[in-house]
């Protein structure tokens, strides 16, 4: 063999350094300023809100706070609210099972354009929402004659208040499976289908356990979502104090009649629902990462 085809062994002392990651290369300092900037910003925008809510509710007193939480206006608010959400998001939830099923495991024509009504809800503005809702079922309104004919309510009443907050909270939890769906591909299903599964034993026992911490997760922020909507529920719902104001709407009408101690005293428990909201959230992103 000619000796220059000979390959030299590397030495034993000969070593491969992987290179820094660029980012910890960085100075200590630029990194401490860059982190001071991002927290002082969620303190000022995000904790500082957040605290002096708390603190304007008790402002006047404890006595105060629960006199406001428990007048009949905001008990009604607050049971109206949790029956949106309670008929809202179930619903949205299998609506968003069925289109990420629709468009991750079937080819056809007019996948895209599917997607993009999904997402229409996140373009249009709320209160465009609750406006089409009334030209829609108002008592001028393309079906106004015929429900009021059949003494229907829809608009100023729990119908229409679940309708807005169902096309508002629409995208969610659809938007939160369609991805985990891609990239789990048809295989298993495709596998438990030839072994003679139906197809609600396959959704059952193979889809749903694949799915089920990215349909938790969009469960969560459909029901925060839910909670906190305001445009589209206040053009519908008429304002009636009592009957169909939820608690964004009630906050609202206590603020304008100049009630601060009881507007902030409904504000903090819409906060104690989002702060339970996040950390299930989170627990649930943990759990997910963890499987």
């Amino acid at each position: 063999m000619d000796q220059s085809t000979i390959i030299e062994p590397l030495a034993p002392q000969t070593r491969i350094v992987a290179a820094k990651p660029a980012a910890l290369q960085e100075p200590r300092f630029f990194r401490y300023a860059l982190t001071f900037i991002a927290l002082a910003f969620l303190a000022f925008f995000i904790v500082l809100p957040l605290v002096s809510i708390f603190i304007t509710a008790f402002q006047k007193g404890a006595d105060i706070y629960f006199a406001a939480i428990t007048h009949p206006d905001a008990l009604a608010a607050i049971q109206l609210t949790l029956t949106v959400v309670a008929i809202a998001v179930p619903l949205n939830a299998i609506f968003g099972i069925i289109a990420a099923w629709a468009l991750t495991k079937f080819n056809y024509k007019g996948k895209n354009l599917l997607l993009t009504v999904i997402d229409l809800p996140f373009a249009v503005s709320p209160v465009i929402a609750g406006l089409v809702f009334i030209l829609l079922f108002g008592a001028q309104g393309l079906f106004g004659d015929w429900l009021f004919a059949n003494d229907i309510k829809i608009v100023f009443a729990l119908p229409g208040i679940v309708l807005a907050t169902i096309f508002v909270t629409l995208p969610f939890v659809a938007r939160e499976l369609v991805p985990l769906m891609q990239a789990q591909g048809n295989a298993e299903e495709e596998a438990s289908i030839s072994l003679g599964a139906n197809g609600f034993k396959t959704f059952w026992y193979v889809t749903l356990p694949n799915i089920k911490w990215g349909l938790i997760y969009g469960l969560i922020l459909c029901n925060a979502r839910a909670i906190g909507e305001f445009g589209a529920v206040s053009v519908v719902s008429g304002h009636i104090r009592g009957m169909t104001n939820t608690m964004p709407l009630h906050i609202e009408i206590l603020y304008n009649e100049y009630q601060f101690s009881a507007a902030f005293a409904v504000a903090s428990l819409m906060s104690v629902l989002a702060i339970i909201t996040l950390v299930i959230k989170d627990i649930v992103a943990w759990k997910s990462k963890s499987i």
